[in-house]
């Protein structure tokens, strides 16, 4: 695998994480989904893993796999928020920048 390519999943999961943080503190994120992020760090720290951690580094790969996935998996299902449409002086309509995109 490219190493590039490695950084970049690397600043995109981190990036996810600090997204998934300020999801599990706003107050308009379901209750389902913040349950669904506690799941993150009890796979992590459950004895329960599709490898055990017994095995030397299998074990290991594992968590960096599923961890990221999950990740990932719950961001897509966090909801966006709408656009907030301005006027301009001369009426068009101009959309907000800090719309998430994906």
């Amino acid at each position: 695998m490219n190493r590039f390519s490695l950084l970049a999943r690397f600043l995109t999961f981190r990036k996810e994480l600090a997204t998934l943080w300020q999801a599990f503190v706003s107050s308009e994120t379901p209750v389902h989904l913040k349950a669904l992020m506690l799941l993150v760090p009890a796979y992590l720290l459950s004895p329960i893993d599709l490898i055990p951690d017994v095995i030397p580094v299998l074990g290991w790969v594992d968590d960096f796999i599923v961890v990221p996935l999950l990740v990932s998996w719950i961001v897509r299902m966090l909801p966006h928020k709408a656009p907030v449409y301005q006027r301009a002086a001369d009426g068009a309509k101009v959309i907000d920048g800090t719309y998430r995109r994906h």
